[in-house]
């Protein structure tokens, strides 16, 4: 496989392009794509078998049971991340290490409890967005790995693509197994 082809299966729909500002009509789509995104993944995953379930969307990729656990990991962080910035002063937040969580027993075990979580928690990340006001959009947090302020509309962006990028891991492999 060429680096270019490893390229597209790492990015389906291509890198996270950071915006250099908003308007309300972007930031109902970001939340609209956050939104939708629980119905979106269960439409796609429940009715996988565990070998499915269990296959890799790329060599040295992670799993689709992999991929459902980071979303619901992912997720969680971020929502307390919006209400930190929320509520603190550009407070710094906890890095985590994403591909060791994926490497845990409980990124192993059945998808539903995951998928659960992640229908509650975006109801609830859902209502917390959309009460946001232009003010609190441009509120931050300090990511300490990066060094720099991440201003909470282009969290909102990124959590928009990282929802489509991983369900574009899913449905692409669907489509290259013919699973549909």
């Amino acid at each position: 496989m060429t680096e270019q082809e490893l390229e597209i299966l790492r990015f389906p729909i291509g890198k996270f392009i950071r915006p250099d500002g908003f308007s309300n009509e972007l930031v109902k789509q970001w939340i609209a794509d956050i939104q939708s995104f629980p119905e979106r993944l269960k439409k796609e995953t429940l009715h996988l078998s565990d070998e499915q379930l269990n296959t890799q969307y790329r060599p040295d990729g992670w799993t689709i049971r992999q991929v459902i656990h980071h979303c619901a990991d992912s997720h969680m962080n971020s929502i307390i991340r919006f209400k930190l910035a929320i509520t603190e002063e550009k407070p710094i937040i906890k890095p985590y290490m994403e591909d060791k969580w994926a490497e845990l027993p409980d990124s192993k075990m059945d998808i539903r409890p995951s998928l659960q979580l992640i229908e509650g928690l975006h109801s609830r990340w859902t209502v917390l967005l959309n009460s946001l006001h232009q003010n609190d959009l441009n509120k931050s947090f300090v990511h300490p790995e990066h060094g720099r302020e991440i201003y909470l509309y282009v969290n909102v962006a990124l959590y928009s693509w990282h929802c489509n990028h991983h369900l574009a891991h899913i449905t692409e492999l669907k489509k290259r197994k013919n699973w549909n």
